[in-house]
């Protein structure tokens, strides 16, 4: 089982138990997030390890193939000092440096394609914690929304209950009677403590208002020819009642025409 198998199966297991025992989405998120970073850092940890003897791997079959050509050299020395003994224990030594530095050569082929592959798993592993992270915020978002939505739901439900209205309805009949209450007081207080002849010109001026609309009923009746000056007494009885001051003004203008 490879390195990022073993994350894989760790972070599954942690998952699932986060969710089983999950009550606060936001945190189960952030929670899932923080573990998949340390994931990482540890798997960045096991890659480096890797690259590290990959490049050994390759110093050493470089080093045995320095050798091999080091010997070789040696051979050839003791060839041209006359020395074939000695050429050929160089020789031999050449050809085990050699040897050693294809087995190394094959060995660290095969690791640097491992390498390799893990330096691309990391990367894909970094990218899906970053595509994580987006969609914690838009998880987040999303379950905020919903909270909201629900208080809102929750809110409005308990309004429509009847018990809601009635309570508005009580409360505004019971500002009602305040106002009523409040206007009648001030009326009582006008009465009983305002200023008699004030009162008494406010009412004067009301008599004149109104005697004053019976004397353009009047001019208007006589401008129609519904009531000619000098008709016969029917025009005494306009502005009866309310116009009596009026009607008498009439009168006394009539009587002295005709005389």
């Amino acid at each position: 089982m490879g390195i990022f198998d073993r994350f894989s199966q760790l972070f599954r297991s942690n998952l699932n138990d986060l969710i089983s025992k999950a009550e606060d989405p936001e945190k189960m998120l952030t929670q899932i997030l923080v573990d998949m970073r340390s994931q990482l850092v540890q798997a960045k940890q096991q890659v480096a390890t890797a690259i590290a003897d990959e490049r050994r791997l390759r110093d050493q079959a470089d080093n045995e193939y320095k050798e091999a050509e080091a010997w070789e050299r040696r051979a050839m020395v003791a060839i041209q000092e006359g020395k074939d003994d000695l050429a050929k224990q160089a020789l031999v030594r050449q050809s085990e440096h050699a040897s050693h530095a294809q087995q190394l050569q094959g060995t660290w082929e095969t690791h640097q394609v491992e390498t390799e592959k893990l330096k691309n798993q990391l990367r894909d592993l970094n990218d899906k914690i970053e595509e994580a992270k987006r969609k914690k915020n838009l998880l987040v978002a999303r379950q905020r929304r919903a909270e909201a939505q629900k208080r809102i739901a929750d809110t409005m439900s308990s309004l429509s209950e009847q018990s809601a209205f009635e309570a508005f309805s009580r409360m505004e009949e019971r500002i009602d009677q305040n106002e009523r209450m409040i206007r009648a007081s001030s009326e009582i207080d006008e009465e009983m403590s305002g200023d008699t002849l004030k009162r008494d010109f406010r009412q004067l001026e009301k008599s004149a208002a109104l005697s004053s609309v019976d004397a353009r009923l009047l001019e208007l009746k006589q401008k129609m020819g519904v009531l000619p000056a000098g008709s016969s007494p029917a025009a005494r009885q306009i502005g009866a009642g309310k116009g009596e001051t009026v009607a008498a003004e009439f009168e006394e203008a009539e009587d002295k025409q005709g005389t």
